[in-house]
């Protein structure tokens, strides 16, 4: 089943839950930024938001807030009985630290899943998962290859993986080109974030039984790219655009709803 397919199928489950509820559940946006692509994200956000029910609203404030102001702002949200759930939408402005502005929300309503003690996964990370194993995909000692990282996406989705009893090696930008090639050439799943187009292209020798899953958005001259290069030769590689960002506000919606039966 193609990811649209599935996403459609899990909302449509969400509709019918949130309709049995005595009050809608509610989640916050905080946007302090004017990326291109960040308007983007929350206008699909928000529109899935209303597809299944919740109230979605976004507080956008100046790129010039400084970073006491906003920590003040995020902890109204954290003692506010009306909102369900939030998320500061990345990225910030320089003058603002991101890591501190992660533990400042509370880990009850950190729906994207960043805090340390976050009562719920990364959204990009958990929404890989439920398709893959939605999809049939086996995990139990097979090999996974994660390109990336990074706290929001990489180092998350190698502790799920592991947790599902996979052999999990991380590559980065510090792994040697002949060692990147002999690992894939191993890998029954590869999840590629580095943010670059086409990190992952033909000339790699890769299994044909792999999935490939690519987490990559890459916005050049008004085209988005992935990280990795269309119809590799594997039994499952997701697109770019339509893959991973469905995923991704998918879980966020499912983790919002998750938070709202936490708080009765």
């Amino acid at each position: 089943m193609d990811i649209k397919q599935y996403v459609q199928i899990r909302k449509e489950n969400l509709r019918a839950v949130t309709a049995t509820l005595k009050r809608i559940p509610s989640l916050c946006i905080v946007q302090v930024n004017d990326d291109p692509a960040s308007n983007t994200y929350i206008k699909g956000k928000l529109a899935d938001a209303a597809e299944v029910g919740i109230n979605a609203e976004v507080k956008k404030f100046p790129t010039s807030i400084s970073e006491e102001q906003l920590l003040k702002e995020i902890d109204l949200l954290n003692n506010d009985p009306t909102i369900d759930g939030f998320i500061v939408q990345m990225p910030l402005p320089k003058q603002i630290d991101e890591e501190k502005v992660k533990v400042a929300v509370t880990p009850l309503k950190d729906v994207d899943g960043f805090h340390p003690l976050s009562k719920f996964k990364a959204c990009t990370p958990l929404g890989i998962m439920n398709y893959l194993s939605y999809s049939g995909v086996s995990f139990t000692g097979k090999n996974a290859v994660v390109i990336g990282r990074s706290n929001i996406v990489g180092k998350p989705m190698a502790k799920l993986l592991l947790n599902a009893n996979m052999n999990v090696t991380i590559l980065h930008s510090k792994t040697t080109p002949e060692d990147m090639r002999r690992y894939l050439a191993n890998a029954d799943i590869i999840v590629v974030a580095v943010g670059k187009k086409y990190f992952l292209d033909h000339s790699y020798v890769l299994k044909e039984s792999a999935v490939v899953v690519d987490v990559g958005i890459n916005r050049l001259e008004g085209v988005t790219y992935g990280d990795v290069e269309p119809n590799l030769k594997v039994a499952l590689q997701t697109p770019v655009p339509g893959g991973v960002g469905l995923l991704t506000r998918l879980t966020l919606l499912e983790n919002l709803l998750e938070a709202y039966n936490n708080g009765i």
